[in-house]
């Protein structure tokens, strides 16, 4: 995992190394594993030289004003993101969930120290990161566009490097850049879920050189319920897995398949229960927030469709049951666009594989409803 530590080339750190680093520090502290000063001491320099090197893959904005999708809020300026291993010009909806790799660097004392040895403070480049995300890949109903939907997300965002400028919505995994990849989707949904939970962690004199927590709280609860709610209400089935894109080629020939549950060997468009499992765990976390901000019916809601989704995906179809099937979750979609996954003779679009993510997802999210009905919990801070 070294090389992963030092990768300068990705937007993965977060997913890479807090899903490893990460968890193995965690379980040394829940005495899950022998205390060993040693190995603690390890991966902690390893989360602080990833959450820096992240870091450093950023470009700025040509937006410096405040900015909120909600009427009268003080807002948060997007002026500036990690961009993806596409070049300074890409911003992915993905890179949300890599904040976690700048902000528990930044919760171990850590900086990225820039060129004059100037200090640049990870938690705000995340914060900044995750502002510039909220206002250029995820929509809000407001008109951006003719095909702008509450709650849509746009997998990448395309900037002129010349001047920093916003040019337009773009995909590399979804079906197309008005459309929303159901994957993408749930990266948002969990990111910034993730987000509002580790911001109560922090001080509020540490936002205040990034809008205040009102401002951040705001515009992260938002974008994480906007996202939600049309996941919900939008284009998942009824039993909360999504199709891999919300309005693909031939979507349509489905019919009205928000109103009966998914179907994995379907002819048309495959589900992606990878996206499921990261919405799923999302659902849960916002949930808990809202419900511990004293809003219980809203926690209620996307509780019940963490729980919905949970579900569905531990049992048949989409638990592997073969031993000889080297996979856990089933009928997850990789690149469609690209052709890379797996169709079956006999079927006409891909179903019945696993992949990496959509199986560590699925332990994240059962470990998360395991400690929840044990009255405990867990988080990646």
């Amino acid at each position: 995992m070294a090389s992963h530590v030092s990768h300068v080339g990705v937007h993965d750190h977060g997913f890479n190394n807090i899903s490893t680093y990460g968890n193995l520090r965690r379980l040394i502290l829940e005495g899950r594993l022998p205390a060993d000063q040693r190995e603690l001491d390890y991966t902690e320099i390893a989360l602080k030289a990833s959450g820096a090197v992240q870091a450093a893959r950023h470009v700025p904005t040509a937006y410096r004003q405040p900015w909120s999708p909600l009427a009268g809020a003080a807002g948060v300026a997007p002026s500036g993101y990690v961009y993806s291993f596409n070049g300074p010009q890409s911003l992915f909806a993905d890179t949300i969930r890599s904040m976690r790799s700048l902000v528990v660097a930044h919760q171990l004392g850590h900086v990225l120290m820039g060129e004059g040895d100037k200090p640049v403070n990870l938690l705000h480049r995340a914060v900044e990161h995750a502002a510039t995300t909220a206002r250029f890949n995820v929509f809000f109903g407001q008109g951006r566009d003719r095909y702008d939907v509450r709650g849509r997300v746009a997998h990448e965002s395309i900037f002129n490097r010349n001047d920093g400028q916003f040019r337009c919505p773009s995909s590399q995994q979804g079906y197309s850049p008005f459309t929303t990849w159901t994957r993408g989707a749930a990266w948002i949904i969990c990111g910034f879920a993730e987000q509002l939970e580790f911001l109560h962690t922090v001080r509020g004199t540490d936002l205040d050189a990034v809008g205040g927590r009102r401002a951040v709280t705001d515009l992260f609860l938002e974008t994480a319920r906007a996202a939600s709610d049309l996941y919900i209400d939008g284009y998942s089935a009824r039993d909360g897995v999504p199709y891999w894109d919300s309005a693909a080629l031939d979507t349509h020939r489905l019919g009205n398949f928000t109103a009966v549950d998914a179907d994995p060997f379907n002819a048309h468009e495959p589900v992606d229960s990878s996206a499921a499992a990261i919405a799923a765990q999302g659902f849960l976390r916002l949930g808990q927030y809202l419900a511990g901000q004293g809003q219980a019916a809203a926690g209620r809601r996307y509780l019940q469709a963490g729980l919905t989704i949970a579900n569905t995906l531990f049992a048949e179809p989409y638990l592997a049951t073969n031993v000889r099937h080297q996979g856990l979750l089933l009928h997850s979609v990789y690149h469609r666009p690209n052709g890379w996954d797996y169709i079956p003779p006999g079927r006409k679009v891909p179903c019945g594989e696993a992949c990496m993510w959509g199986d560590y997802h699925a332990l994240e999210l059962a470990l998360l409803i395991r400690r929840l009905a044990a009255g405990k919990y867990y988080t990646f801070f």
